[in-house]
């Protein structure tokens, strides 16, 4: 397989995690290409003695004949090099290093030149001083491949954990009108979909959250789940395997979430507080809906470690596994369809 890491905010830990990653998975069998910034792979190799053997390239076209496309040498295909690196800065110019290295390796996967991307860590508020109105890589992506909700879920390979969200980066306030306007039972169908095609489950297990204390206590404490989930859970029941809506609080404390494949959360923390405590290392982000795999290590830029040395690479190592393994997976899908 042929993988695609976008290098993230230059001035965060994407590049050191990437150079620590390749450096264990030279030999592999696959081969890798970073888009980004020469400039930015070479500071971090000499500044943190991670000698790695950079081919610097300035056209994509350059790509079929790039050594680094066989082993030992890790092609960067520039797109664009910024004034300085500095690392742990907020800066504009590094989001927009970060977001149009996404872009290049977003497309470079939708041509077929690589087979999965996986992207280093951005900051949402450097990304919007460069002027971009997305919030980060998944909203950007579906904007680009025309998928206007792609799903955002995180991965444990070694607790088999999933975790699905049915609203993304969204203030708390508006998850309840967010859940009343969107289409659930599609939402949940293309879930039980992706899983199907990009992790070969037949028949997924799915439990779907409820959205207030105690799933509502029977309407004591909100409405959503009587007018919203269990109508949701009762039409799709008789073609997904779901149950729910469970009070996220004890569905976690009692160990419940080991008997499904996948979670549901309504809302970021909700999912996102259990996974983390639980996964926090190993946890991969997949977007699912995509025409293309992308996977993401589930952690942020990391500014105050920036350039330090002390980055861990293995959300970033579990990202790429995850994304050859999906790409794998797709490919078995088509070969049988």
């Amino acid at each position: 397989m042929r993988i695609v890491w976008s290098t993230g905010d230059p001035n965060g830990t994407g590049p050191e995690i990437i150079l620590k990653s390749f450096r264990k998975l030279q030999g592999s069998g696959h081969s890798f290409l970073v888009a980004g910034s020469c400039s930015v792979m070479e500071y971090y190799s000499r500044k943190l003695g991670l000698a790695v053997n950079l081919e610097c390239l300035t056209d994509a076209a350059m790509l079929p004949d790039a050594a680094g496309f066989g082993e030992g040498v890790l092609p960067v295909l520039s797109i664009g090099e910024p004034e300085t690196v500095e690392p742990g800065k907020l800066s504009a110019d590094a989001g927009h290093i970060a977001m149009e290295s996404l872009r290049a390796a977003a497309g470079l996967c939708d041509i077929g030149v690589c087979d999965a991307l996986v992207t280093a860590p951005l900051n949402k508020e450097a990304i919007g001083l460069a002027g971009y109105r997305e919030t980060g890589h998944t909203g950007f992506l579906g904007t680009m491949f025309g998928v206007p909700s792609p799903c955002m879920m995180f991965a444990d390979n070694v607790s088999g954990l999933k975790v699905a969200l049915a609203t993304i980066h969204e203030p708390i306030e508006r998850v309840p009108s967010l859940l009343r306007t969107m289409n659930l039972d599609h939402f949940l169908s293309d879930l039980a979909d992706s899983l199907q095609m990009d992790f070969l489950m037949a028949s997924p297990r799915i439990a779907l959250l409820g959205l207030n204390p105690h799933a509502s206590d029977g309407g004591v404490m909100g409405s959503e789940e009587r007018e919203i989930l269990s109508p949701c859970i009762s039409r799709l029941s008789s073609r997904l395997r779901i149950e729910g809506p469970f009070a996220a609080d004890g569905f976690f404390g009692s160990g419940n979430y080991r008997n499904f494949d996948i979670i549901v959360a309504m809302y970021h923390d909700q999912g996102l507080l259990p996974f983390k405590l639980l996964a926090f290392d190993t946890g991969v982000n997949v977007t699912l809906g995509l025409p293309i795999v992308r996977t993401s290590p589930d952690h942020g830029t990391s500014f105050d470690i920036a350039g330090k040395g002390c980055a861990s690479e293995r959300s970033f190592l579990e990202a790429t596994h995850l994304a050859i393994t999906i790409a794998e997976n797709r490919t078995q899908t088509i070969l049988h369809q």
